[in-house]
Formats: structure tokens, sequence, C-alpha cells
């Protein structure tokens, strides 16, 4: 008989048990199910482009973003955290699969970029060696394959490495006409044990999950063509928000 429940992350790892384990996309587990996504370069994959998002290249063209420390959580390939590099910003960049980080090592090689990549679970990483301040935190497509009850370990992580001041940005699923990913309750994924391929989201609960932050912009992404030099995708939404300068790390 086990009674062993004691602390939140007891809790956080209990449920991230009632998922079948070939659903696992945000655990250290998961490593291997996205060395496969990322194995073949020439896979017709969207974001699989040598290109920044949209958004993130208008932040900081309005100045909305300045240079300083970034991180950028599941970089994948390493379209963004490049880009990010070449802005002036200091760069460390997390994601669970080899592939895909020896895919964004080449690229930074190839673009002369000076960014640190780091292979692992986000979570355990930025209780260790990612401890911030950043005055940047990116996402683009990491947290929608979160379950639910990792929200709380995602709001904890940017409460402990976003500085005061910093941006916290946003690319993730769109629910309603044109969107991407399963608009099912949170509690129908624990009935079925995966996750969907990941999850939607409204404006209204992207607003209340972070809510302790402060709105810059929420909007969806712009349809961007095969020929511009940006990727852009209206199945997501895009957000950007700022935390208070008061308050941090």
């Amino acid at each position: 008989m086990d009674r062993n429940i004691r602390t939140t992350d007891d809790v956080l790892r209990l449920m991230d048990g009632l998922f079948a384990r070939d659903a696992d996309r945000w655990t250290a587990d998961a490593s291997s199910w996205w060395d496969g996504f990322y194995a073949d370069r020439e896979k017709p994959v969207p974001f699989f482009v040598a290109k920044p998002d949209e958004n993130l290249a208008s932040y900081a063209d309005r100045g909305l973003i300045t240079p300083g420390r970034a991180l950028e959580l599941g970089c994948g390939p390493g379209r963004n955290a490049v880009h990010l590099a070449s802005l002036g910003f200091e760069v460390d960049a997390v994601d669970l699969s080899p592939s895909a980080l020896a895919w964004a090592e080449d690229r930074a090689r190839e673009a002369g970029a000076d960014v640190r990549f780091h292979r692992g679970d986000v979570f355990a990483l930025t209780s260790t060696e990612l401890t911030g301040p950043y005055d940047l935190v990116y996402d683009s497509g990491c947290f929608h394959h979160l379950p639910p009850h990792r929200r709380i370990s995602y709001l904890a992580l940017l409460d402990s490495v976003l500085a005061p001041g910093g941006c916290f940005a946003l690319t993730c699923f769109a629910s309603g006409e044109g969107g991407m990913g399963s608009e099912l309750p949170d509690e129908a994924f624990y009935d079925r044990g995966g996750l969907r391929g990941g999850l939607a989201y409204t404006p209204e609960s992207l607003r209340r999950i972070f809510s302790d932050l402060a709105e810059v912009e929420l909007r969806r992404m712009h349809d961007e063509p095969s020929d511009s030099p940006l990727f852009g995708e209206p199945f997501l939404w895009t957000a950007l928000f700022r935390r208070t300068a008061g308050e941090g790390v």
C-alpha cells in the first residue's frame, strides 16, 4: 500500500501518470517521440522552415521587446532562438529532443549565432541551471502540449525566472473557426488518457491563466505567404504579456 502523496510535486507526478505512456509530450521520457518527429528535416511541417515567427519579429520591430537575456521553451530546430541572437539577445534555448537540438545547433552555426542550447525537461532545468532572471521568455508551441495540471508548473516557472518588467511571449493553438488542437474541457483529457495532439485555447482562457501578467497584445498569428521571410499560420494565437516592474526575481 502506497501513501506517499505529500507535496504539490507528488500530486503533479501522480496526475502525469493518469495519461497513457505514448501520450507524453512534456517530460524527458518523451524525447524519443520528438526525435522521431524531427528525424526527417525535409518533412513538410510548417514550422520546420528557417524563419522566425512573425509576431516575434513584430515585437522587436515595434520596440515591445529589447535585447537582454532570453529563454526559449521548446525551441525545436532553433529558428526563433537564432533570430533572437541576431537581434542581440543573450539566448538560452531548451528542448527535449537531441535531434531537434542537433538541427538547431547546425542552424546557429550556419548563421554565426551564439545560442546556448540545453537538452532536458524545462521544469527541471529552470529549477537548476536556468535560474534567470530573463528579460524575455518565449514559447512557440510548447505550452499547448502540456496537460492541464502542468499549467501550475508552467506558471511557477515563469514566476521564478521572468525578470521584473520582463516579457513573456506565447504562440499556441487557437480554438474556434480555423483553429487547431483539441477543444475538449480540461477534465476530459484525464478520462481519455491523452492530449489529442495538443490543447486549443480561447483568448479568455489565456487571459485568465496569465492574469498575473499585464497583457500587451493578444491576436491571431498573421498568415504569411510561402515567400515571406517570416513564419505565420492563422491557426495559432500570439500573445505578449509583461511582468509588473516591481515584481519578480
